[in-house]
């Protein structure tokens, strides 16, 4: 039988995974931004030992690290609020809350098991997995203060929180 290692398969490329936040790009100081891996299962095509050949590579895990040290892992790549039917700003499997204003980073990797096959046959597994990165998203952290008003302060200036 052969033996397909990770070295052998290291011409099919997947793809980069996509490193999505809710709100884009920015979050409340004290508050949980939401973080979403785009990723999912692909089939990549090409020679392997000498023969054609697909490999299939499936999404195993996902890891978020925010350059304030934070580290987020997840067995799935995270949801949207509204697909949790959740609302903004509550925690998530994949959240994180940035203590302190200024500019962060996060970055995203997926860890991927591998699969191959030759002109059809049954998908045999190979032994280990491999992490793809994602592009670095940067994350801009501010503070935010609520202000209740009573009526339209342009139209009544003294009326409360005006």
């Amino acid at each position: 039988p052969v033996v397909v290692t990770l070295r052998d398969i290291a011409s099919f490329r997947p793809a980069a995974p996509g490193n999505g936040m809710e709100p884009a790009g920015w979050a409340v100081e004290g508050l949980p931004a939401n973080f979403v891996a785009a990723a999912s299962v692909q089939v990549v095509s090409g020679t392997l030992l000498g023969q054609p050949a697909d490999v299939r590579f499936t999404p195993v895990g996902y890891r978020w690290g925010h350059s304030d040290g934070a580290v987020v892992d997840s067995g799935t790549p995270g949801a949207t609020w509204a697909a949790l039917g959740q609302g903004e700003f509550t925690e998530t499997a994949t959240s994180h809350v940035y203590p302190t204003s200024g500019e962060y980073t996060v970055d995203v990797a997926v860890t991927l098991r591998a699969e191959y096959r030759f002109a059809g046959s049954p998908w045999r597994a190979i032994a280990g997995t491999l992490t793809v990165a994602g592009v670095p998203q940067r994350v801009l952290v501010g503070e935010f203060d609520t202000v209740l008003t009573q009526g339209d302060c342009n139209a009544h200036p003294d009326a409360p929180g005006c």
